[in-house]
């Protein structure tokens, strides 16, 4: 065989490559634009979703079925919904409750178990801190 046809095999073995490329990205691009619609409507449905819960949580203590006085809860967010310090109006907390707001068909998450069941096994404590005094005088 002669180097030009050498060449010449190898330029037609790039342009087919080159062709099989152009090819797989028109057929790949083809099917994206069709699952996209899809795509989006899942992600809407989603985001709805997730807005959804994150109001339901915001507005759960004035609900007419929320078990304690919404002017006792502190919404925390994360890793729980409440704090509900039950007896605050009166001056006087008797209990300490956390409270996690699900909607749907939404599950505690991990990090929400472990919480729960260090509440459960009484792994609670209190801890006082004291601000240094160098931080908190006034330096004139």
């Amino acid at each position: 065989m002669e180097f030009i046809e050498i060449i010449g095999i190898i330029a037609l073995l790039i342009l087919a490559l080159f062709i099989g490329y152009l090819i797989g990205k028109y057929l790949t691009q083809k099917k994206l634009e069709e699952k996209i619609p899809d795509i989006r409507e899942d992600a809407i449905r989603h985001s709805r979703a997730v807005l959804s819960g994150q109001f339901s949580e915001q507005i759960a203590p004035y609900l007419p079925d929320f078990p304690f006085k919404p002017t006792e809860a502190r919404f925390i967010g994360k890793p729980i919904d409440f704090v509900v310090f039950k007896g605050m109006d009166g001056k006087k907390i008797d209990e300490v409750v956390f409270v996690e707001v699900k909607s749907g068909q939404s599950v505690l998450n991990k990090v929400e178990k472990t919480l729960k069941e260090a509440v459960q096994n009484k792994n609670v404590s209190w801890h006082e801190y004291k601000v240094p005094e160098e931080i908190t005088k006034n330096k004139q």
